[in-house]
C-alpha cells in the first residue's frame, strides 16, 4: 500500500472518487450527442451502436470528472460492472478510463470483486500482472471476494507482489443484506466477518510495507462505524477501503474510527455524491450544449470532492 499512502499524503486527502457512470448519471444531451455520433461514424455492420455511443459518453463524462479532481484526490475507483453492461465497447471504456486516470497521476482501484480458484483466479489476477509484459488493464489495485478461501486469494496476493500492486478483500460491506452472511455467529461466539478479517490480516502478513500496511487491504463499509472501529484495532496492518460515504449514509464522523492514530490506514470512497452532484445545480438544463453540461458536471464534482476532503480533515484532526 506504500504508493497509495504516499499519494494520500501528497494530497492530504484520504478520499477516492468512484467512477460509476450510468445513463441516469450522465447528462442526457451528452448521451444523445455520442449516440448520434456513433450512428454517423460507426460502421453499419456494428449491431451495438447504442452501447458504442454510451461508452463514448461515459468516457467523456469520466474524463471531465478526472480533470476536475486530479489535483484534489489521490485515487479513483471505476466499478467494472457499469462498463461491462455495455459489452465490448464498455470494457474498452473501462480500460481507457483507467489509463487516462493513471496519466493524470491518479492511483486506480479496479472495483472488480473477482473470486475464483486455481487457473481461473490466476487468469483474473492478470488484471494486476498484465499479459505478455503489457499492462492491459491499467489498475493499481483490485477488489476481490474471499468466499472461496485462500485458494481464491493467494493467486491475487502473488500477482500483487509480482507487479507491485495491491488488493482490497471484502470484509464488512456497506449493503444492508450483508448481515445475512457477515454477521452469522460462529461456534466460538465470533462473527463471520471477524473471521474473514483475521484471514485477511494473515494473508497480508508477508507483504507489510514501510508504512506498516500490507498489500492486502480490506473493504469495510462506512455504514458500520462501530464494527469498523473494532476492525481497525483487530487488523493493525490492513489498510481499509471504505465505501458507503455520502449517498449510502456514511459521514466523515462515522468513518473516523476506521483510521489509525496517525490519521492513516484508510481511504474513503464516494461515487454518486461526487459524480452526480451536478444534478442539484440550478444552472443545468437539458437545453445546454453537451460541452456546457460537462463543464457543470466538472465544476460540481470538484466542489463535492473538496467538501468531502475538508470534512474528512476536520473529522481526523
Amino acid at each position: 500500500m506504500d504508493r497509495l499512502i504516499e499519494a494520500i499524503e501528497s494530497k492530504q486527502n484520504p478520499s477516492v472518487v468512484g467512477l460509476d457512470p450510468t445513463p441516469a448519471l450522465v447528462p442526457a444531451q451528452v448521451m444523445d450527442a455520442y449516440r448520434l455520433e456513433a450512428d454517423e461514424y460507426v460502421e453499419d455492420a456494428d449491431d451495438n451502436l447504442a452501447a458504442t455511443g454510451a461508452a463514448a459518453a461515459y468516457f467523456e463524462f469520466n474524463r471531465a470528472i478526472i480533470d476536475a479532481v486530479a489535483d484534489i484526490v489521490p485515487a479513483v475507483k471505476p466499478q467494472i460492472a457499469m462498463y461491462e453492461a455495455l459489452g465490448p465497447a464498455g470494457v474498452d471504456c473501462y480500460t481507457m478510463t483507467c489509463q487516462y486516470a493513471r496519466e493524470q497521476g491518479l492511483y486506480v482501484i479496479g472495483d472488480v470483486k473477482r473470486g475464483d480458484i486455481g487457473s481461473t483466479a490466476a487468469a483474473y489476477a492478470k488484471h494486476l500482472t498484465g499479459f505478455d509484459g503489457d499492462d492491459v488493464w491499467h489498475e493499481d489495485a483490485l477488489t476481490v471476494n474471499p468466499y472461496l478461501g485462500s485458494d481464491g486469494i493467494e493467486p491475487f496476493v502473488e500477482a500483487a507482489k509480482e507487479a507491485d500492486r495491491d488488493l482490497f478483500v471484502l470484509v464488512r460491506t456497506s449493503n444492508p443484506s450483508s448481515a445475512q452472511i457477515q454477521e452469522l455467529e460462529l461456534a466460538d461466539g465470533g462473527r463471520v466477518y471477524e473471521h474473514v478479517a483475521d484471514l485477511v490480516e494473515a494473508w497480508g502478513a508477508a507483504t507489510v510495507g514501510r508504512f506498516g500496511y500490507a498489500r492486502t487491504g480490506a473493504v469495510v463499509g462506512a455504514t458500520h462505524p462501530e464494527e469498523g472501529a473494532a476492525l481497525r484495532e483487530r487488523m493493525p496492518h490492513t489498510f481499509f477501503l471504505v465505501p458507503g460515504y455520502g449517498a449510502q449514509g456514511g459521514t466523515a464522523q462515522s468513518v473516523a474510527g476506521m483510521f489509525d492514530r496517525d490519521g492513516s490506514g484508510a481511504i474513503v470512497n464516494s461515487s454518486r455524491g461526487i459524480i452526480g452532484a451536478w444534478r442539484d445545480d440550478e444552472r443545468y438544463s437539458t437545453d445546454l450544449e453537451p460541452e456546457t453540461a460537462l463543464d457543470i458536471v466538472a465544476a460540481n464534482a470538484r466542489r463535492a470532492a473538496e467538501d468531502m476532503r475538508d470534512q474528512l480533515r476536520v473529522a481526523l484532526a
